[in-house]
């Protein structure tokens, strides 16, 4: 059953079928295949997560951060990210990467951050003299926060235990792409800011862009000192977004509010298609007992936790060059949970490896999303923007081991 729905995933997705359909035909395939099991339980496992109170957490901070950066929050935040790092070689570079740090706290999509951000950073880059294939690498490298979510849901591990975890992760993919972005500017000659374009007083800058420095430190606390649920927590920042935007930049339309809900819809639609479509295929690996096979194989064979990290790491950098992020957690979740648990592994640590992981493939060729949006909108190829990215993959493979290795730097 598990060998005709895999012939059937990867024949669809050769059609260029979307992974959601894909996952679901070829579940039911398999199913239909076997012949014994009710049809009616794929309508039943389609349902089934639709029901699960965490996932509205998805919804709501999709659109706290569409409501939030599509006024002059986004602006305000650039400007202070320009005034902090600007200067600096590579500055413009560093505003990138200051920018998507906090925009992924905000927003928590990768795809809402590299279209956000990248509308204003690339072509104000390339105005300032960067090459535009650099100026289209930056858009959204960080992780964002929705695959801890997705990764909550098949480990059953906290969701503030992930988020609180990955504070320092991103901090260190932060600090070592800025100095990436520091070490080409300053090799290849790249433009600074001059001094009128960060002349602004940090306090003035400083003031407009807090609210979107304030909502990440928001979030935590409130889950971390157990004030709220991450679901509850959701909701607040959406009721923060629309009072920020219609008290303090006074900015907020009906035509914004309707911009931002049709977003939010949009990419929870295809978050949530894919969900349910993978517990349909979990479905399927979990009654041939798939999971177990791999973790007894993994234990039997290679033996050294070490090594089997090593096994699971490979197979997520190959499978995130083609599927999605939230589709591969989703898949691959269960099974490394399974191995995980077998080897000791801390299912914390296991998360953040899995999600930073995963999203490299999000700028790595063939399918990657943010690659695609930063090469569309400085209108470049996608080979000259991959060429601008090795600095970048070597800091993502370093942050990576030393999560894999170093469990104290996710656990604390």
């Amino acid at each position: 059953m598990t060998l005709v729905m895999l012939i059937a995933f990867f024949a669809l997705l050769a059609l260029s079928m979307p992974v959601g359909y894909a996952l679901v035909i070829s579940a039911g395939s398999a199913i239909l295949w076997q012949g014994t099991i009710p049809l009616v339980l794929v309508v039943v496992k389609l349902f089934q997560p639709s029901q699960s109170f965490p996932l509205l957490a998805i919804p709501f901070f999709i659109l706290s951060g569409s409501l939030m950066m599509s006024g002059k929050l986004g602006e305000h935040l650039v400007q202070f990210a320009a005034r902090m790092v600007g200067r600096f070689h590579g500055g413009m570079g560093q505003v990138s990467v200051v920018g998507s740090t906090i925009f992924g706290g905000v927003s928590g999509s990768a795809v809402a951050e590299a279209s956000a951000l990248g509308a204003m950073l690339i072509p104000w880059q390339k105005r300032e003299g960067y090459p535009p294939a650099f100026a289209a690498v930056i858009a959204g490298l960080l992780p964002p926060s929705i695959p801890l979510i997705l990764f909550s849901t098949v480990s059953n591990v906290s969701i503030a235990a992930l988020f609180t975890a990955a504070i320092l992760p991103g901090l260190m993919l932060a600090g070592g792409m800025m100095l990436a972005c520091y070490f080409s500017g300053r090799l290849r000659n790249f433009p600074r800011l001059s001094e009128p374009a960060v002349r602004q007083k940090l306090g003035y800058v400083l003031l407009h862009a807090m609210p979107a420095l304030l909502m990440p430190i928001f979030i935590i606390v409130l889950l971390r000192a157990g004030i709220a649920t991450p679901t509850e927590v959701s909701v607040i920042a959406v009721a923060y977004a629309l009072v920020v935007s219609a008290t303090i930049y006074r900015d907020l339309t009906f035509a914004s509010i309707y911009a931002a809900l049709i977003n939010t819809v949009i990419t929870t639609g295809i978050v949530m298609l894919v969900i349910t479509a993978s517990s349909l295929v979990g479905h399927v690996l979990v009654t041939e007992r798939i999971p177990t096979l791999i973790a007894t194989w993994a234990t039997e064979v290679l033996g050294a936790p070490w090594l089997i990290m090593m096994m699971m790491t490979m197979i997520m950098l190959t499978v995130g060059m083609f599927l999605d992020l939230p589709a591969a957690v989703l898949l691959l979740g269960p099974i490394f949970v399974a191995i995980g648990t077998t080897i000791g592994i801390d299912l914390v640590q296991l998360g953040l490896v899995v999600c930073i992981n995963l999203s490299i493939g999000l700028f790595t060729p063939p399918v990657g999303t943010t690659l695609f949006i930063g090469a569309a909108i400085a209108k470049v190829s996608i080979g000259s923007v991959i060429k601008e990215l090795w600095p970048f993959y070597l800091v993502s493979f370093t942050v990576l081991l030393l999560m894999m290795y170093v469990p104290a730097l996710t656990i604390y």
